[in-house]
Order: C-alpha cells, then sequence, then structure tokens
C-alpha cells in the first residue's frame, strides 16, 4: 500500500494561491516532490520544472517534460542543487531543518518560497508524530532569513487526508521590501 501523501491528487490551495507570484514561464523547484501534484499544476501553468526526491518513481512519468533529480536529501549528501536558483521553490508535508538555508538559496531574486506542513499539535490527530518532522510554534517565521514574509498561517484544519496542524508561510527574495498599500 502506498504511503498517504501519495494519496494526495490535488495540488495544495496554499500552493496554488502563491504560484501567482511566479513569473510566466519561470523556474520551479519542488522539494520532496512525492506524486507530483505539485509539479504536475506548475507544468500546467507553463513553468520549467526540477522535481527532487528520494523516491522519483511516482513522477517518472514526467521525466520527458521536467527534470527529475532522485536524492536522499537527508543522508548528509551534498546538496544536489547548489549553486542554482528558481523563481519559485515549493515545499509541502516534509520539515528536514539542516535543508533551511538550501532552500533560502535556491530562491532567485524576486523569487518565492512557498512552505507548507505538519507542525505540533499533528500528533492527536495521526502522524507525523515525531518532533522532528513538527514545526515548532511559529518556527517558519525566523527560518528564511534574507527572505520577506508576503504571508503566513498556522492553525487546526480538515484536508483529504482528516484534521491536521499545519504551518504554511510564502517568502520573497527582494532586494528592497515591498511597500504594503494602505
Amino acid at each position: 500500500m502506498a504511503p498517504p501523501h501519495l494519496a494526495l491528487s490535488a495540488p495544495s490551495p496554499w500552493v496554488l494561491r502563491f504560484a501567482a507570484l511566479l513569473p510566466e514561464g519561470g523556474t520551479v523547484l519542488d522539494v520532496a516532490c512525492g506524486g507530483g501534484r505539485h509539479p504536475r499544476a506548475m507544468l500546467g501553468r507553463g513553468h520549467a520544472v526540477t522535481m527532487v526526491d528520494k523516491d522519483t518513481t511516482h513522477v517518472a512519468d514526467l521525466a520527458d517534460r521536467a527534470e527529475v533529480l532522485t536524492a536522499d536529501l537527508e543522508n548528509g549528501s551534498p546538496w544536489p542543487l547548489a549553486g542554482r536558483t528558481f523563481d519559485g521553490v515549493v515545499v509541502t508535508n516534509y520539515l528536514f531543518r539542516p535543508l533551511f538555508p538550501h532552500l533560502c538559496a535556491a530562491v532567485a531574486e524576486g523569487g518565492a518560497l512557498i512552505y507548507e506542513t505538519f507542525a505540533r499539535g499533528n500528533e492527536q490527530f495521526g502522524r507525523p508524530r515525531n518532533p522532528s518532522h513538527l514545526l515548532e510554534p511559529g518556527e517558519l517565521l525566523t527560518a528564511f532569513p534574507g527572505l520577506q514574509i508576503v504571508a503566513y498561517e498556522a492553525g487546526i484544519e480538515g484536508g483529504q487526508c482528516g484534521r491536521k496542524v499545519v504551518e504554511r508561510i510564502c517568502c520573497v527574495k527582494v532586494r528592497e521590501p515591498v511597500e504594503l498599500p494602505g
């Protein structure tokens, strides 16, 4: 039986909402891409997509349209995308804190990081339960220095896989802070 995250086929509304920040035809990196729900959506929007995961068998059908990298991001190997930047970096339902600096560096100037994953409290609803895989309250607010926060949410919600506790953030890399209206 496939892990529950592979059963997810609809892109996250959070990711779709902030995909509008990405330039038309821009480059997108999906980290821990799973079954490819976000790469598929980004390809459909005309983006050039790179995806990375430990197991890429579930996205092998995209190899003719996207760059598919198989890499274990947690075994101490060097970051497989060193020196590369993307207009968008997407991470959902995945947390490995040592990657935070790499994710931040992978965002091109004018680009966006769109991140959504489980937070502490999720253990009452199911997996993940391991504290190493759960964000602390407000953790994403300080995880990406040098990026400007555009939006942040945290709390309990229901979804395709039942109730869960999540944190989400969208940040952009700009030379100067964005002036907010009003």
